[in-house]
C-alpha cells in the first residue's frame, strides 16, 4: 500500500522526532557553537524529513529514491557530527549512544524504502 501522506511514513516520523532531539541536545552545546557546529547539525537534522517529504511530493519514484538519497546523505552528516560533538564532550556518550540508534534505525528503514521503490515488491510494513 502506498503511503497517501509523507507523514504516513515512519521514517518522516522517526527523523522528525530525530531533528527534534538534535534541537534539544544542541541547546547545552558552548555559546561558541552557536553558528558552528550546532547550527550545522541542526541543518543536517532538519534536512532529514525534508528531504523525505520533497521526494514523496515529486509523485515519482525515481525523484523519490534521489530525495531519499539526500535524506541518507543528510543523516550521515549528522552522525559525523555527532561523532564530533562527543569527541569534544558536548555529548555524553550515553546521549550519543541513544542518537546514534536512532539515526541507524532511520537508516536501516530507508534503505529498505529505497530496495522496495526500485524493485517494486510490496513491504510487509510500513517504513
Amino acid at each position: 500500500m502506498k503511503a497517501r501522506s509523507y507523514r504516513d511514513l515512519l521514517i518522516w516520523q522517526q527523523s522528525m522526532a530525530l531533528a527534534s532531539t538534535v534541537y534539544a541536545v544542541t541547546r547545552s552545546f558552548p555559546r561558541e557553537e552557536l553558528f558552528g557546529l550546532s547550527a550545522q547539525l541542526r541543518r543536517a537534522a532538519v534536512s532529514i524529513p525534508s528531504n523525505i517529504a520533497e521526494g514523496h511530493g515529486r509523485g515519482s519514484d525515481k525523484h523519490f529514491c534521489l530525495f531519499l538519497m539526500q535524506a541518507r546523505g543528510s543523516l550521515f552528516e549528522v552522525e559525523t557530527q555527532l561523532d564530533i560533538a562527543a569527541n569534544l564532550g558536548y555529548l555524553t556518550p550515553e546521549a550519543a549512544s541513544e542518537i546514534r540508534r536512532s539515526t541507524q534505525e532511520i537508516a536501516r528503514r530507508t534503505n529498505a524504502l529505497l530496495r522496495t521503490i526500485r524493485t517494486g515488491e510490496p513491504t510487509k510494513r510500513r517504513q
